[in-house]
């Protein structure tokens, strides 16, 4: 899909559907639609008339304009009631949500090229742009490629081009536009990695994928084997995939544009998990092909950071594994060896993430890093605290924390912190090694954090349990059923803003 921009007015835009978005507030309302109804004449009469349509956030109404307009139909789209000017966060969401209504039901009007005429932005203009773009373009995306399909199912929206002919939406509209494709790409990208059957996306397909990803869009990819791996040391992801016949790899993504300490981006690589010797029950276990959103995240990150050419210095690590059951696979009660030296006993084999992010958090370190921030579907126990609206956050720096906060309320994309008090550390105790992988029944989310905490070295730290909204039930305004792609805008407006 491409996305562009056209300083023009609405009507001199040639798609097949042009959205244009109302505010619900009864004085702007009425002065809104008399200027669509001077610009395309009858059609917009007719809802007028009818009471079809008041500007509520989501709700539309599809219009056919007088002749002379180059587009045979015309979309309001609500707005929804006003909110106060400076809480520009809730707008920009308000924009996403209005422009993904607009893109599904262009969809369903089997349009090809859809324009978006966009509102009076203000001070928003460069934030808002992209927030339409984004909203729009995101809730498009399909993961189709397995279904076959003929000539009657073929439809997509090919093209959508946003419009302005305000003076600050012109300034920045191709700017903008250009951000919110790279942005949109490296979602993608993290969504059609999650959402990859396990007999697609494995570690070695992982990483090849990740090689191809940086060899187009301008980062370093170094792949580690088996045998480098174990010559490291590094018993948590030798010891998580003893049970599959996949050989793990490591993947160290590397984007350097800027002089100083790196940014270290660490994704749990788990491509498919059982549960091992632990087995999950059968139910929904085929999602667990998404239990690598993680490493998609950070790919779909670098992808973006690369293609906006961003003035940063960022490593990315991520350690993929396949856990599976078999007569060669960890037990309950083996004790493993990590990267840093400590040891860990096996409780539960179904805790594997943690095992393997020991090891990369610990080879972060390495590299000297100004902050690492991991991100892992890691713990039932986050989605039941969260659910999947936020993601959880955890972290030894407060300055880290809110700035990734902050990125979140930005993006949407927001983040919930949990604590880290010592007295949750004790619930990870173990007689026979360092650490204990579980910490039994309660605070799973907080343990699971205090156990990748033991691993971290000598640098600020951000923990970020993606389980609740990296793996979706149900569809939201701009995203599926699956696979989010969560933390690609995330990261990318923490990166942007790194100083």
């Amino acid at each position: 899909m491409k996305l562009s921009f056209q300083s023009a007015a609405s009507k001199a835009i040639a798609a097949d559907v042009v959205a244009t978005f109302i505010r619900q507030d009864k004085t702007l309302f009425t002065k809104e639609m008399k200027s669509l109804e001077a610009q395309f004449g009858g059609g917009i009469s007719d809802i007028l008339k009818a009471g079809d349509f008041s500007g509520k956030i989501g709700e539309t109404a599809l219009a056919y304009p007088d002749r002379g307009s180059k587009t045979p139909r015309v979309l309001l789209v609500g707005l929804g009631e006003n909110i106060p000017d400076n809480d520009a966060n809730a707008w920009l969401e308000r924009y996403r949500r209005a422009a993904a209504a607009a893109a599904k039901r262009a969809y369903t009007l089997k349009a090809k090229r859809l324009a978006l005429a966009l509102p009076s932005l203000g001070q928003r203009s460069s934030d808002g742009i992209v927030a339409f773009a984004e909203g729009a373009a995101l809730a498009l995306y399909k993961f189709d490629k397995y279904i076959t399909k003929n000539e009657n199912n073929k439809h997509v929206v090919e093209s959508i081009v946003l419009c302005s002919q305000e003076q600050s939406v012109k300034n920045s509209g191709v700017k903008s536009v250009a951000f919110a494709s790279a942005i949109v790409e490296g979602t993608y990208r993290a969504r059609d990695l999650s959402n990859a059957p396990g007999n697609e996306i494995y570690p070695e397909t992982l990483a090849k994928t990740a090689q191809e990803t940086g060899r187009r869009s301008g980062f370093k990819v170094t792949v580690f084997d088996e045998k480098r791996i174990k010559s490291l040391g590094m018993g948590g992801i030798i010891g998580v995939c003893k049970g599959s016949a996949r050989q793990p790899r490591f993947i160290i993504l590397e984007y350097k544009k800027a002089a100083g300490q790196p940014v270290v981006l660490v994704g749990k690589g788990v491509t498919f998990d059982t549960g091992g010797i632990s087995i999950k029950p059968s139910a929904s276990m085929g999602e667990m092909k998404m239990d690598m959103s993680g490493a998609a995240a950070v790919i779909g990150t670098f992808e973006a950071v690369a293609k906006l050419k961003l003035p940063v210095n960022i490593v990315g690590l991520i350690p993929a594994v396949e856990n599976m059951p078999s007569g060669t696979a960890t037990r309950p009660g083996d004790i493993l060896r990590h990267y840093n030296g400590k040891t860990s006993e096996v409780d539960n084999t179904d805790a594997e993430g943690r095992l393997i992010l020991a090891d990369a958090l610990g080879y972060a370190e390495r590299y000297n890093p100004a902050a690492v921030i991991d991100l892992a579907t890691l713990t039932g126990a986050c989605v039941v605290a969260l659910g999947h609206v936020v993601t959880g956050l955890m972290g030894n720096d407060e300055v880290l924390m809110q700035k990734l906060k902050s990125a979140g309320e930005k993006t949407y994309e927001r983040v919930w912190p949990l604590p880290l008090f010592d007295e949750y550390e004790k619930l990870i105790k173990s007689d026979v090694a360092d650490v204990k992988n579980v910490g039994g029944r309660w605070a799973g989310a907080i343990t699971a954090g205090w156990f990748l905490k033991k691993f971290i070295g000598n640098y600020k730290w951000a923990h970020l349990d993606i389980a609740g909204t990296a793996i979706l039930e149900e569809k939201g305004d701009y995203t599926q059923r699956g696979g989010s792609g969560v933390g690609v805008r995330l990261l990318t407006e923490y990166l942007r803003n790194w100083k």
